[in-house]
């Protein structure tokens, strides 16, 4: 691309943030990943039945943590550059629609790798999980573990977020492989977490590095790729940036700050870093994950197995503070848009074509449905899913199953049906919006729509009853 200026760059990106959040496909031009400005822009996603080499793909499901829904320069942020994911959306599908399975880290992680919702489970009910009594009961069939079943090494590298030991592991539900860490949140050089203790570990025995975590994860997910597999294999690749607390590679000095506070007894708030960040600090976190993502599909391609390795890139929840979720409103913890859309790309090329964007919903249970049918891996009977396969969407032109979307945190409620959108603030008040005509969800439409908003309100109910309830 040729050199341009940050102004013009900013305009050139802002009005491709028009085109994804109104729908409409984003020209080539507006997006820095791509080569020449004569590219062909994106078109809606089509399948291509019966092509491809009918193999089982690898699977590499890449999370970033609080990313929000426009941090990246594809989704239209004006002053993030990110060209390694922009091209991996160039390369396959960028979806517009695609949501988190909750509004924080692990009760997402809960709804990614049982497939259900949270509160199908008592560790789901954590928003998020906080303490070593909370976690994903071992024995409860998770994504790995049925892969693992059909055949697939299982790996994961970086943050778990579903309990600590001794009871809770990620080797204890299905991986193999486990390096990284239990909690929330660390401190990217000391590795000290919010339970004030160090939180990196290669399987349940701990690993001393002290650099800079993302590094560190990038250094050992470019390992995993690269070896040579004698079968398919699952890869959960979860990056804790851009969470908080607000460092960068060169931060060690404000890093052994917050590291103090934490070996004095002030363990989440140091971390939280209230004190500190900033939007260029945000920027610079984020450019470094999309670098280090970078170099993990530069060593999937120089291994020779990036046709038949399915790639997912998604983020856990909306973003906070610093993120960019420009037209969404709310943000992490809540269920409004900014709270649960996210940045969501997915990558096949033996079977799905480049510069491709989808505008169905999708949400983090709908994946482990979807990997689980490409893998060939049976759900388990006992415990059925909550997601809904796109596999015959992907590789047939199938319909997208009308279902509806739904979300349940304290304080909050929203379901989802086709562009319809149910949602109860922290004040109790139900709200009705239409999403294909207001994103932003400043148009209450429920006294003009009653009768919509009791139907979605007892749908939304209907499912409630079927789970957990939160302890008083």
């Amino acid at each position: 691309m040729p050199e341009i200026s940050r102004r013009l760059f900013g305009g050139l990106v802002g009005a491709g943030a028009v085109g994804a959040v109104a729908g409409t496909t984003v020209t080539a031009d507006a997006v820095p990943a791509v080569p020449a400005a004569d590219s062909p822009a994106e078109r809606p996603f089509r399948a291509r039945p019966g092509h491809g080499s009918g193999r089982r793909p690898n699977i590499l499901f890449i999370l970033g943590d609080d990313l929000g829904w426009a941090d990246l320069s594809v989704y239209g942020a004006p002053h993030i550059r990110t060209p390694h994911l922009d091209r991996l959306a160039a390369q396959g599908v960028r979806f517009t629609n695609a949501y988190s399975g909750s509004a924080t880290c692990s009760p997402t992680r809960f709804s990614l790798y049982t497939g259900r919702y949270p509160g199908r489970t008592k560790g789901g009910l954590a928003e998020p999980i906080g303490n070593r009594s909370q976690g994903l009961d071992p024995h409860h069939p998770t994504l790995a573990s049925l892969l693992k079943k059909a055949g697939y090494a299982t790996a994961l590298i970086g943050k778990w977020h579903c309990g600590w030991l001794p009871d809770y592991s990620p080797t204890r539900s299905g991986w193999d492989e486990f390096f990284g860490n239990f909690g929330g949140a660390l401190e990217y050089f000391s590795k000290l977490g919010q339970l004030g203790d160090y939180d990196l570990y290669e399987g349940d025995a701990t690993y001393k590095d002290l650099r800079y975590y993302t590094t560190v994860l990038t250094e050992r997910a470019v390992d995993y790729v690269g070896r040579d597999h004698d079968s398919p294999w699952l890869l959960n690749l979860n990056f804790t940036t851009p969470h908080w607390p607000w460092i960068g590679e060169d931060d060690e000095e404000a890093a052994a700050e917050i590291a103090d506070r934490i070996r004095a007894g002030d363990a989440l708030g140091g971390l939280r870093h209230d004190d500190g960040g900033s939007v260029e600090k945000y920027r610079e976190m984020v450019e470094n994950l999309d670098a280090s993502v970078g170099k993990v599909l530069d060593a999937l391609r120089r291994s020779g197995q990036e046709k038949n390795t399915v790639v997912v890139f998604a983020s856990d929840n909306g973003g906070e503070r610093f993120s960019y979720q420009w037209p969404l409103s709310g943000a992490k913890s809540e269920l409004l848009e900014g709270g649960i859309r996210v940045p969501t790309i997915l990558r096949w090329p033996d079977r799905i074509d480049a510069r491709q964007v989808s505008h169905e919903p999708v949400y983090s249970p709908d994946w482990t449905a979807t990997l689980l049918e490409l893998g060939g891996a049976r759900p388990d009977p006992a415990h059925p899913l909550d997601g809904h396969s796109f596999a015959g969407y992907l590789l047939r032109g199938d319909q997208v199953p009308e279902r509806d979307l739904f979300w349940r945190v304290r304080g909050n409620r929203a379901l989802r049906r086709g562009d319809w959108k149910y949602y109860r603030d922290a004040a109790g008040k139900d709200h009705l919006f239409d999403l294909a005509a207001d994103q932003r969800e400043q148009a209450d439409l429920a006294t003009q729509r009653p009768e919509l908003l009791a139907e979605l309100r007892a749908a939304w109910e209907r499912t409630d009853a079927e789970l957990l309830p939160y302890a008083s």
